[in-house]
């Protein structure tokens, strides 16, 4: 007897069985497709938060309203402008009205306060020019910053820095020593050279010949190594171990005009009174050289006292006041200043920061 897989008898449901199957793996694809066309066709509309649109713009959600399938409770009209806006926006609608959304800043030019002042303008378009050159990525809190230095110049405030205000820094008048702990302690370390130095250059004068800067009475006086992020190259080179320190530091800010290093004198009797610094985005270190007594810093309403071989670690965009209220015969207080990057600026805000503040040579 010939045997053939042919002439086998088969039950009816194993052929019902793989047209089931087939049937329903092309269900699964073709809704599958349909979830990725409502997906790909849903995306927020370029420079308008919280919106949603479609291929077609017949679906959209509203800053209010809410969508069921493809029908809406309330539409939105788009300007041409938005239309084309090549940025696609992650903020919310209540950030975008108040103007304080991160990634507002590539959406218009028009969002930028007309009524800024011309460094601001200046700093604006330097920050345009360097995002032409690298990228907006990272860039959302220097520009809203930008923004909000108009109204920030208004307030009345214990924290007002005059020139540029990164907003969402934690920020305190005195930081602890673990912020910037290996820097703090290569300059605690160097203490007795550094401090020699400074008596060697101290010893030849404190006039314009031998490099100082006077600042005003009663032995107000600098002598800068870096000066708004210049090397002053005659300086260093009378100081070379605190220059080799300086140069070891991990966030000494040497590449822009916000950072500067050098012996800070302060004569018997002086008061300095309350200012602001320029920025938040740096701290200043201050390694006590010679400190009598009675000599005093007062940092956002917290006063403190330098000590000798021991750092003092501040935000001086905090409203401060420094004296030294000792006896003539105390001689001057001095100290070795050093700006220092806050730790809570990331890399990319450094380098669009040491772009926009490029020192002027």
């Amino acid at each position: 007897m010939d045997w053939s897989i042919n002439t086998l008898p088969l039950p009816e449901y194993v052929e019902l069985g793989v047209h089931s199957l087939s049937g329903l793996l092309w269900t699964l694809l073709f809704l599958f497709l349909w979830h990725c066309y409502r997906i790909g066709s849903d995306l927020p509309i370029p420079g308008h938060a919280g919106k949603l649109k479609s291929s077609s713009r017949r679906s959209m959600i509203s800053r209010s309203g809410v969508c069921m399938g493809t029908k809406c409770s309330a539409r939105s009209k788009l300007s041409r402008s938005d239309q084309i806006a090549p940025f696609i926006s992650m903020e919310t609608a209540k950030d975008e009205e108040q103007g304080q959304g991160y990634l507002t800043p590539v959406l218009s030019h028009a969002l930028f306060p007309a009524q800024a002042s011309a460094e601001a303008k200046k700093l604006y378009a330097a920050l345009q020019e360097y995002a032409k050159r690298y990228s907006w990525v990272g860039m959302g809190r220097i520009h809203k910053g930008l923004r909000e230095q108009v109204r920030l110049n208004d307030l009345s405030t214990i924290q007002k820095p005059h020139l540029f205000f990164l907003p969402d820094v934690p920020s305190v008048p005195f930081f602890p020593r673990d912020a910037h702990r290996h820097d703090i302690e290569v300059l605690e370390a160097n203490y007795p050279a550094i401090l020699a130095e400074f008596q060697a250059v101290y010893q030849r004068g404190t006039d314009s010949k031998s490099g100082w800067t006077c600042l005003g009475p009663k032995s107000q006086a600098v002598f800068p190594l870096y000066s708004a992020g210049v090397c002053v190259a005659e300086n260093c080179r009378s100081c070379p171990s605190t220059y080799r320190t300086l140069l070891s530091l991990r966030t000494f800010i040497n590449s822009n005009s916000l950072g500067s290093a050098g012996f800070w004198l302060l004569g018997p009797g002086a008061i300095l009174g309350s200012s602001y610094g320029p920025t938040n985005t740096r701290l200043r270190c201050h390694l006590g050289l010679q400190t009598p007594p009675s000599c005093e810093l007062v940092v956002g309403g917290e006063p403190q006292c330098w000590s000798e071989g021991h750092c003092l670690l501040l935000d001086d965009s905090f409203l401060h006041t420094i004296s030294h209220k000792g006896p003539p015969e105390s001689g001057p207080r001095v100290i070795l200043s050093v700006d220092l990057w806050h730790p809570n600026v990331a890399a990319a805000e450094r380098q669009a920061l040491d772009y926009m503040f490029t020192p002027d040579l």
